[in-house]
């Protein structure tokens, strides 16, 4: 499976979930207390489903539970991408400024929708690292869950290293390559912070200045996120 795609349906199969609440595994999958057992049920769900599985399988955890939120608001990064092109485009008319902007992430060719897309899951999972609660324990268990899924080795091994790597503000700006890319990492990383948290903030602070997005850009990105939300 592609990368894109698998975050596409990712995205797309968590907005199901989260719509019907956090709760939805505990109360109508009869789901057994954290262990071997636990661990099993949810694997099973990637048969078949494995984007959904995936986000059912974090569901206990914090970062999974930050994810969750994502997608309810994405519904799909074809989404994420006309969202953020949209605030753009608002945002470099108020400033007169007719330069290329680049391709967002839903046009782009193979290899470079791949490239985008992982970018993109990288700025997720840091943005959901970036309260620091995630430990060693959750970690394990995150890793547990998706190793059970059946993903094809590159794609478990990616998610498995984003989930291992320190905190980089610069490394996740890094994967920008056009005010596009800047504008889809820094709403994707929006969806997924607490503003009220001020760790949180911070990082998105940090984040917005590593990719050069100025304030009424960021502010542009907020109120398109708050709209589809």
């Amino acid at each position: 499976m592609a990368f894109k795609d698998m975050l596409d349906q990712m995205l797309a199969a968590g907005k199901d979930f989260a719509a019907q609440g956090s709760d939805f595994a505990e109360k109508h999958m009869k789901l057994p207390p954290e262990g071997p057992e636990r661990d099993a049920m949810l694997g099973n769900l990637g048969k078949g489903a494995l984007a959904g599985g995936a986000l059912v399988a974090l569901l206990g955890t914090n970062v999974g539970r930050k994810l969750t939120g994502t997608a309810a608001a994405l519904g799909g990064i074809g989404l994420l991408g006309k969202v953020a092109h949209d605030a753009f485009k608002t945002w470099q008319a108020d400033q007169g400024d007719s330069s290329d902007a680049g391709t967002p992430v839903q046009q782009l060719p193979g290899a470079e929708a791949e490239d985008r897309s992982k970018a993109l899951f990288k700025a997720m999972i840091a943005a959901a690292k970036a309260d620091g609660h995630i430990d060693d324990a959750e970690r394990a268990a995150i890793e547990r869950s998706i190793a059970s899924l059946g993903l094809d080795d590159a794609t478990r091994q990616t998610m498995e290293a984003e989930l291992a790597r320190p905190l980089d503000v610069q490394e996740v700006a890094a994967g920008a390559d056009s005010p596009a890319a800047a504008a889809e990492i820094y709403l994707a990383s929006l969806f997924v912070i607490d503003a009220a948290n001020p760790s949180e903030k911070a990082y998105l602070d940090q984040l917005a200045a590593a990719l050069n997005i100025q304030p009424a850009l960021a502010e542009q990105l907020r109120e398109k996120a708050q709209a589809t939300a």
